[in-house]
């Protein structure tokens, strides 16, 4: 297990860890970068959230989970687009269950679309992912939708006027883990649903660029797997962020959400659809 450890901003005594762990039965493993949906629900909705495979020197190596806001774009986290060079390939699985039917993954099949290009963030660093944590995954060919069934991007600053509590709920969507203890873990590789809310916005851990969401048996959460997943206004399908990071190795803290609501972040974005 690979496992990293840092400190963001104004909070160098807090260690978050981060792991990518071994989760898929298949040969060659396809491994899940952080940061599932625990104590989630099962959902056929939200069409618009893929999952996403990431290959390394052309074999399967890890997967993110991600949303499409236009027919070839996925938005995802940066440590999903990694930087420049990292990955070889990528493709996502649009089915609700890759785990079942007549499907190839983690390799290139019919119900895979492969990816063109990606891009992350011109800020991103791997020593510090947290900061500029988002990605833009362009498709070889176009995932279909209904055209209010693409995920939409937040105003700017839109995050700034929520506060926390359970009046600021979240949706989390994603294709990770379902549960991970000293004793279990469960990875089937299934399209899961949360709702979380809002634990802290910006305080001096979370600084202006990333907010904590609950994880727990009551609200769910997410994990290993769920990296790069959206993390949804209400019940909205605006995006308010993506997955980013877990706050200890076994998904039982709470989850990291990467905002989507400032300028650099908004235009980089805006950049990748043109």
């Amino acid at each position: 297990m690979l496992t990293r450890r840092f400190a963001p901003p104004a909070a160098l005594l807090a260690t978050i860890a981060l792991a990518a762990c071994a989760a898929d039965p298949v040969a060659p493993i396809a491994n899940d970068r952080p940061s599932l949906i625990t104590y989630g629900t099962l959902t056929t909705e939200h069409p618009e959230v893929v999952l996403i495979l990431m290959e390394e020197g052309g074999k399967p190596a890890y997967r993110c989970s991600g949303t499409l806001i236009a027919p070839t774009k996925v938005l995802t986290a940066g440590h999903c687009t990694g930087t420049p060079g990292e990955f070889s390939g990528m493709r996502i699985f649009t089915e609700a269950n890759v785990q079942s039917g007549d499907n190839s993954y983690p390799f290139a099949g019919k119900n895979s679309v492969e990816a063109k290009s990606w891009k992350t963030h011109p800020a991103y660093t791997s020593a510090a992912f947290f900061l500029n944590d988002v990605g833009v995954i362009t498709l070889a060919a176009p995932v279909t939708l209904k055209a209010t069934e693409y995920g939409q991007l937040p105003g700017l600053n839109a995050l700034d006027a929520l506060k926390p509590g359970q009046r600021s709920p979240f949706t989390a969507v994603g294709y990770g883990l379902q549960r991970i203890n000293p004793v279990k873990v469960i990875a089937a590789r299934v399209r899961m649903l949360a709702t979380p809310h809002l634990l802290q916005i910006n305080t001096g851990f979370t600084g202006t660029r990333s907010l904590l969401l609950s994880n727990n048996a009551s609200t769910g959460g997410t994990c290993f797997g769920d990296s790069g997943g959206p993390n949804f206004i209400g019940h909205s399908n605006v995006i308010g962020g993506v997955t980013s990071f877990a706050i200890n190795g076994n998904c039982a803290g709470t989850g990291g959400v990467f905002r989507l609501d400032r300028k650099d972040v908004l235009d980089f974005v805006a950049l990748q659809l043109r």
